[in-house]
């Protein structure tokens, strides 16, 4: 298996950055786009487990559009083989200060171009 073909790595660089993009200027379409549509998807985030795409979408539109700038630090994206990549990256809410974010994602390669199938979000006191 090939770990971290540069031209893998570059093109989940690029999808992360476009759904970094999404979440913190609140663009719901984009971060629909870009978690697989199929029903085992899944994203745990801070207060809820969401299960399948209609759960994430809900969630996505109901969601406050306050305080979601962020700044990251320690990104890691691992791409194993051509088709699938981790993303993993810690970041900083000026909204929850002395906490430290931490967020992991399962990027797939499907038909329609690199989809999330499973999203973690969680704070720790920093």
């Amino acid at each position: 298996m090939d770990i971290n073909a540069p031209d893998v790595v570059a093109e989940v660089t690029a999808a992360f950055a476009r759904y970094e993009t999404a979440l913190t200027t609140n663009d719901v379409a984009t971060l629909d786009e870009l978690f697989w549509d199929g029903p085992h998807t899944i994203r745990y985030g801070l207060g809820e487990n969401l299960y399948g795409p209609a759960e994430i979408a809900a969630f996505r539109a109901g969601r406050s559009p306050v305080g979601l700038t962020r700044t990251l630090a320690r990104t890691q994206i691992t791409a194993y083989g051509r088709d699938t990549a981790i993303a993993a990256t810690l970041f900083h809410r000026a909204t929850a200060p002395g906490k430290i974010g931490r967020q992991m994602q399962t990027w797939v390669r499907m038909a329609e171009g690199w989809r999330v199938v499973a999203a973690h979000v969680s704070l720790i006191d920093g």
